[in-house]
């Protein structure tokens, strides 16, 4: 498909110049709305059919896909919804056409959040759908092989790239240093020189040893590390804001980011919380020069583009709720205050807003020089150039459907999720399970169970059971907030009385999927063995149960035994909680 623009033939359209000439070519012919709409990286959504949404369309999120790219001149995007590869590749492909219509003809850079394992959170990832299913970060971590992956990222960058995507907004490389901290599921563990070790993989695995035609842009997050919430709570939301640093363990939480710039990670997202107690301005890190500027671009050398988390500057409607911008510091300040704090903080793009009005309005005012545009602007426009989006955007669609979900992607992932899952205790040896015991099983597909054993209604009947089991937490009232798993980490009394009730009727085999730590001391007493998994389908949990694979899986974070002993723990000291009930590390070998 050729890819054909209004003034085509000038100095930028053309491959052979060097990509810098290129730049300072385009932007000296682009209006100052123009400019400003490549200061913003907001989310569009599709039509399942693959065609765009545009104003009007019934039972959509309200976002106008037309005025939002030939109006305001907005050309990166970040895909929100699960859809099939064909539909999103011509979905992409129609937003590229639309853009080759704009009077400059550049070309759109579209985003996702992760979409390969298991977690459906409509502000943090998507189940992985058609795309190969691995474990999530975590499962990564727990085994600990850095090889793994970069064979993980290669295979998200050739699957991305089937359907369009240029830039991933992960790795995600905060240290999960506060066990009730909701994101913990898509961090590397508490660990910092093993997640070091595995950013640099990862940034590989989607870039190659530089970025270019092949690659997909890694978006490092949550910089300077996400983990030290106060009390684990998310900073999404106000009563989450506030970061501490109670132990003085800043610096180790900045590692894994330093590894990510030696591995020439090409974006970095700083994180919404408020750091407080600290030399830092109590400002969230997005509108912090002192962090953005003076540590992140001036200590550590990071001249990348630096994209806002989502929403800091105007209060936003999600699920028909309004949530208050996420400029924690900065609330009674306007908006157009905000923004001029974003740009002064040394930030190119504002994540998941439009407000194009408000950064034509700071130039012409006087209040921020268009010179200060062109910063970002070199940086916005220089990777699109080298991503090779203006010489060749299009996909095939065809091929898409081919690509994605490919089965040696999925043999792959389902091999990285039978080697993810830990085993923490094995009660008189009874795992392996050998023959065809009489089995019965609770949040197990029985179809997938009667593989491998006799499957019972009764457990009465059974020789063994089989229990799956989520991580616990708290349910919240604000739809939103309810995605983001915080509070507790034990089983209320209510919950717990049915479990206890089936290991003392039959043996079972209990796996907690951890998507953060679980204080689940009475079930580990009581099981005859318990497995810990971090994304992986019954097939591969029931294959380790009767030993035809291996588990590899270590505890990327330790287990603490109370809630007590959470509330006393300090949120920046990784595996800070007295006498855990596991370690960090733990894991047997069958």
């Amino acid at each position: 498909m050729k890819f054909t623009v209004r003034n085509e033939g000038h100095p930028y359209q053309n491959p052979a110049l060097p990509v810098e000439q290129r730049v300072e070519d385009l932007i000296a012919r682009m209006t100052l709305p123009e400019k400003a709409g490549q200061l913003f990286h907001t989310m569009l959504v599709m039509n399942p059919d693959g065609s765009t949404v545009e104003k009007g369309d019934p039972g959509i999120i309200a976002l106008d896909t037309t005025a939002t790219l030939q109006a305001k001149y907005l050309t990166h995007f970040n895909l929100m919804g699960t859809y099939e590869p064909g539909a999103m590749a011509r979905w992409h492909n129609s937003l590229q056409a639309m853009a080759a219509q704009t009077r400059l003809g550049i070309p759109v850079t579209l985003s996702t959040d992760p979409r390969h394992a298991f977690t459906e959170n409509v502000g943090a990832s998507f189940n992985s759908g058609a795309f190969s299913a691995w474990p999530e970060p975590l499962g990564l971590a727990a085994v600990r092989d850095p090889k793994l992956v970069h064979e993980f990222a290669d295979t998200v960058r050739r699957e991305y790239l089937a359907v369009g995507f240029r830039v991933a907004l992960h790795p995600q490389v905060d240290l999960a240093t506060e066990p009730r901290w909701s994101r913990q599921n898509g961090t590397f563990g508490s660990d910092a020189a093993l997640t070091s070790e595995l950013v640099r993989a990862y940034v590989r695995g989607l870039q190659g040893d530089r970025l270019g035609k092949h690659s997909v842009s890694a978006m490092v997050k949550h910089f300077p590390g996400g983990g030290p919430q106060k009390d684990g709570e998310d900073p999404h939301f106000p009563w989450g804001k506030e970061q501490v640093y109670p132990g003085g363990m800043r610096d180790l939480h900045l590692e894994p980011f330093k590894a990510a710039i030696s591995a020439g990670c090409a974006q970095m997202m700083p994180y919404y919380g408020q750091p407080i107690g600290t030399d830092w301005e109590e400002v969230g890190f997005g509108v912090n020069k002192g962090v953005v500027q003076g540590l992140l671009r001036e200590k550590l050398g990071f001249d990348g583009i630096v994209c806002t988390d989502w929403g800091l500057i105007s209060d936003a409607e999600i699920f028909g709720e309004t949530h208050q911008a996420r400029a924690w510091g900065l609330e009674s300040l306007t908006e157009l205050q905000r923004a001029a704090r974003v740009l002064d903080a040394g930030c190119d793009q504002f994540g998941g807003e439009d407000r194009t009005d408000l950064i034509i309005e700071l130039v012409e005012s006087g209040l921020v020089p268009e010179t200060r545009l062109d910063q970002s602007l070199r940086r916005l426009l220089r990777e699109k150039f080298v991503l090779g989006l203006f010489d060749a955007p299009y996909v095939d669609a065809d091929l898409a459907d081919e690509t994605v979900g490919r089965a040696d992607f999925v043999e792959a992932g389902a091999r990285a999720q039978r080697r993810s899952l830990t085993v923490l205790t094995n009660s008189g040896g009874r795992l392996p399970v050998a023959g065809r015991p009489k089995l019965y099983v609770e949040n197990v597909t029985a179809d997938v169970a009667m593989e491998y054993a006799e499957v019972v209604t009764d457990p009465g009947q059974a020789d063994l059971a089989v229990l799956r089991l989520s991580t616990p937490y708290e349910q919240r009232t604000n739809r939103f907030e309810s995605f983001f798993h915080s509070g507790t980490l034990e089983f209320t009394p209510e919950e717990l009385e049915p479990i206890l009730d089936l290991l003392e009727r039959v043996p079972t085999v209990v796996c907690v999927n951890l998507e953060r730590a679980a204080v689940i001391p009475e079930i580990a007493e009581r099981a005859a063995a318990l497995v810990a998994d971090y994304g992986a389908d019954d097939a591969a949990l029931l294959d380790v149960v009767f030993g035809r694979t291996r588990p590899e899986g270590r505890l990327p974070f330790e287990l603490p035994r109370s809630m007590e002993a959470v509330r006393a723990s300090r949120p920046d000291v990784p595996d800070d909680t007295e006498n855990p009930l596991f370690p960090h590390g733990a894991g047997l070998t069958l």
